[in-house]
């Protein structure tokens, strides 16, 4: 038999609000609202349950948009939020 030890277990998205999602889009609207912390795209796409390469696009339009920056974190680049994106998504 072989046991492996579960890793992290991913968390359930944070739900954005409805004007939010309406604004945005679902998909992009949760991904602005799960950057609370700074996350990668692999963390982002395993806690969301979408393919790395559709989070990377939608985060490229919220980055076109001014409301996300990036910023390389040794081999990983990590986006966040930016104070408009903060206050849209209504975080400070």
């Amino acid at each position: 038999m072989v046991v492996c030890p579960v890793r992290d277990k991913p968390t359930a998205p944070v739900a954005p609000s409805a004007e939010l999602a309406r604004l945005l889009g679902p998909t992009r609207a949760g991904l602005l609202a799960a950057l609370a912390q700074p996350a990668s795209t692999a963390q982002l796409a395993e806690r969301h349950f979408l393919s790395p390469a559709t989070v990377s696009y939608h985060l490229g339009v919220l980055h076109q948009a001014g409301l996300v920056v990036r910023a390389r974190s040794g081999r990983a680049v990590l986006y966040r939020r930016t104070p408009a994106g903060s206050r849209l998504s209504g975080s400070r």
